[in-house]
């Protein structure tokens, strides 16, 4: 008999054998699951909040039985349709009687999202409770033609004339693209010549990724994508309830897509997405919310004049809203752990502080900081701030996979402009670069003027610029600013968050100062560093 430390059980030779190919540890208080279907996993752990009995006991006693302990052992019965039908059951009563929304939290699939367009990825990547990895544009060229085609995505809404001037259109785009990718590669090589002592693997990593980042803007949104997602049952069940309500074909196909597969793997967590009175019912409130909103603004906020001129590469960043009190607030926070008072007296005692204690107790509470990752407490998730943003697309697909902060984007149009790198101009491609981005223009005129307005969308270059807002703590700005103000990171995003740090520092000095990390460099090849830091990382593993 084996005899559990923590839960003083006893395990039968034939239980241990049942127990050891699905648990990391048979006596220690923590242990792993493996290999268990997630509808068991999850099941197992809703019971283990309404149990006295440990996660394995449960596991030898509800979930195999004594006449599964032989199939257990030989990696049989944990998929077994016994076991599998317990834990459905359970599922089924818990969630349909009890409505216990966490017990969907106990589960999740790895899921692979493939071909999908940039605006299907920005519905994909909604979700806070998920886990995201897009294919990056700064990586992967588009210049190829799988299948003798482009890689975009055409909508099922077009037809017709309308569906061939589609087509044509986005062709010559990629065209362009293609026919400049090795011409900006020359370019750069001319105007950043290899240093003799830098490895060729490194520079050539280098000027392609400087080549890809500048001419991505040529691309249009309907470009797709590969993503891949994280997510628990509950998350999917709140992304397929979204997707089902959105007005874009492609979307609501992709969620039939997506749950057909969920099915295979966790389809207990997903029923109530078929009964009409709950997922019906979900889908259809936030889009019958949706329409109205819109009706509302058409009748009430003008839209504004379209601009559609070349503008600097800068984009526009306007800090909306943010809390004049919020240092005095965060000193507070500071003390509240390591004192004994109320939070109103902490908060009146840091108000009559001088400028130079408030800053003591913040670089205490900062500490020294060796590199970004080591992040001050939550007392700096007492202040937030809102930023109004108007960049271009590129670097909002970038930004906006940041979960932990409230973001919103309005729809993408032509209407706000376009940026042109300096080095397209430099490059002799800034022609090329007016006419794509024109015809972009036109043939999303052409798309919502047929009542398709969503739809037009996909036609417009990923240089037009939207505009978005992100809201967030000090906390969480502090990763985004540092993060993505990095020498390696895109210079479209990079200017974004710069702007966030000097508008910070203007209210809240005290706090933008504890953003240590945040990079206001300029440098000619971004990349270059992270290639020599790959590169060292292949040579330190043995070229693994």
């Amino acid at each position: 008999m084996l005899r559990s430390r923590g839960m003083a059980e006893e395990f039968s030779a034939s239980e241990q054998a049942a127990l050891a190919p699905y648990f990391t540890s048979l006596t220690g208080p923590v242990f792993a699951l493996v290999d268990l279907p997630e509808v068991v996993k999850g099941a197992l752990f809703a019971r283990y909040s309404r149990s006295p009995k440990s996660l394995r006991r449960l596991f030898v006693d509800e979930f195999v039985g004594a006449a599964g302990l032989s199939a257990a052992a030989g990696r049989g019965a944990a998929h077994a349709e016994a076991g599998t039908q317990r834990a459905e059951q359970l599922y089924e009563r818990v969630l349909s009687e009890y409505g216990d929304d966490s017990v969907a939290q106990l589960g999740g699939v790895h899921l692979a999202c493939e071909g999908a367009s940039n605006l299907l990825t920005k519905v994909l990547e909604w979700g806070r409770l998920m886990a995201y990895l897009e294919q990056s544009t700064r990586y992967i060229p588009y210049d190829d033609r799988p299948d003798g085609r482009y890689r975009y995505h055409v909508p099922a809404e077009l037809t017709g004339s309308l569906h061939d001037r589609y087509v044509a259109t986005l062709d010559r785009c990629f065209d362009t693209y293609r026919a400049w990718l090795p011409k900006l590669r020359a370019f750069y090589e001319a105007k950043f010549p290899r240093d003799p002592a830098e490895a060729e693997g490194v520079y050539r990593m280098t000027i392609r990724a400087k080549a890809l980042d500048t001419l991505r803007g040529l691309l249009p949104a309907a470009t797709t994508s590969n993503v891949g997602i994280y997510g628990t049952g509950q998350g999917y069940e709140q992304l397929l309830l979204r997707m089902r309500a959105h007005p874009l074909r492609e979307v609501r196909d992709y969620a039939d897509l997506i749950l057909i597969e969920l099915r295979k793997v966790i389809p207990a967590f997903l029923k109530r997405l078929d009964v009409p009175e709950r997922g019906g019912a979900w889908s259809a409130y936030l889009e019958e919310t949706r329409k109205e909103t819109r009706e509302v603004a058409r009748r009430l906020v003008p839209p504004m004049s379209a601009s559609r001129t070349t503008r600097t590469p800068d984009a526009v960043v306007a800090l909306t809203d943010f809390d004049p009190d919020g240092e005095v607030k965060i000193v507070a926070a500071a003390l509240y752990a390591v004192s004994s008072r109320g939070d109103a007296e902490l908060l009146e005692t840091a108000r009559r502080m001088t400028a130079d204690e408030r800053s003591a107790v913040l670089a205490a509470y900062v500490g020294k900081r060796l590199n970004r990752r080591h992040k001050p407490g939550r007392a700096f998730e007492r202040t937030s701030y809102r930023f109004d943003v108007l960049g271009d697309y590129g670097a909002f697909r970038d930004l906006q996979r940041h979960r932990l902060l409230t973001l919103e984007w309005q729809r993408l149009t032509p209407g706000h402009g376009y940026v042109m790198p300096e080095e397209i101009d430099e490059a002799g491609a800034a022609e090329d670069w007016r006419r794509v981005l024109g015809e972009s223009a036109e043939l999303h005129d052409a798309i919502e003027a047929a009542g398709l307005p969503d739809v037009a969308a996909y036609a417009v270059s990923m240089a037009y610029r939207v505009r978005f807002y992100m809201e967030m703590n000090a906390r969480e700005a502090m990763h985004v600013i540092e993060l993505r103000t990095t020498p390696q990171g895109h210079p479209a995003y990079r200017r974004i968050c710069q702007a966030m740090h000097r508008l910070i520092a203007a209210r809240h000095p005290a706090i933008a100062a504890a953003m240590t990390f945040a990079d206001h460099s300029t440098v000619d090849l971004e990349r270059l560093e992270a290639e020599r830091a790959a590169a060292r990382r292949r040579g330190s593993s043995g070229g693994r």
